[in-house]
């Protein structure tokens, strides 16, 4: 239905009741108006899901340990050179490095099962800072077990032949003990026992620690070597009886 406004003539004949009529009417029309109804819509956010994982199986970083930028490039030197087959190129900037950044190479190495280079690191601080640490050796050793390399481990410890001082820690000599018995090295095992005899290892200028011959008698026998498991606990009765005077 379509209104149709007065027109002026008939306004003015109205007088004031239409005035009144056409003002009221034209309140009640109102003015066209166009009412557009904007509706915004907010974009969706998607999350997209990511699992996070080690890439292969090394072990976590032990805590507190940081590398320094120069032990970081050494590892990576050290990775690119092997990859080549020129590990010997890397030994200079390696004895630029102070010793606890050679340490924390290769015991970096040796998380990343790099047993190869943990070898030849362990060779730079074996003549860059003797004496030799044995418990380095034992770390060593534990890694190349874990990796199979049972030769490197015989040959590791042939070195050891040769290299004066290093004994002295019993805690370490003990951890090399356990780790070439539980790496079943018979032979190294029987070795490291003749290296410790020659030494004066029993005797006054070396006492012989009760829980060192303890741990070594068990692993010879376990490794078959009954009569020298026997030598050794002759040793510790020899203690026990110095004990007790």
């Amino acid at each position: 239905m379509i209104w149709a406004l007065p027109s002026e003539s008939v306004r003015e004949s109205a007088g004031d009741w239409g005035t009144s009529v056409w003002m009221a009417l034209s309140l009640s029309l109102g003015r066209p108006s166009l009412s557009v109804s904007l509706s915004v819509v907010a974009p969706r956010r998607r999350f997209a899901s990511i699992r996070c994982g080690p890439r292969d199986n090394r072990g976590p970083l032990l805590k507190g340990r940081i590398l320094s930028s120069e032990a970081i490039q050494s590892i990576q030197s050290l990775k690119r050179a092997h990859r080549t087959g020129s590990v010997s190129l890397s030994l200079p900037p390696l004895r630029r490095l102070l010793k606890a950044d050679l340490l924390a190479v290769l015991r970096e190495l040796l998380r990343q099962d790099q047993c190869t280079l943990a070898v030849h690191v362990l060779s730079t601080l074996r003549s860059e800072y003797p004496p030799v640490d044995l418990t380095l050796y034992a770390e060593v050793v534990t890694a190349l077990s874990r990796n199979g390399e049972w030769e490197e481990i015989d040959r590791l410890m042939g070195e050891l032949e040769g290299i004066e001082g290093g004994y002295e820690s019993d805690k370490a000599l003990t951890k090399l003990i356990k780790a070439v018995v539980g790496a079943e090295r018979r032979e190294t095992a029987v070795r490291i026992y003749e290296m410790m005899r020659e030494g004066g290892w029993g005797s006054e200028s070396w006492q012989a620690d009760e829980y060192v011959a303890e741990v070594l008698r068990k692993g010879l026998k376990r490794l078959g070597e009954e009569d020298l498991a026997t030598q050794v606990a002759a040793t510790q009765n020899s203690l026990l009886r110095v004990s007790r005077t």
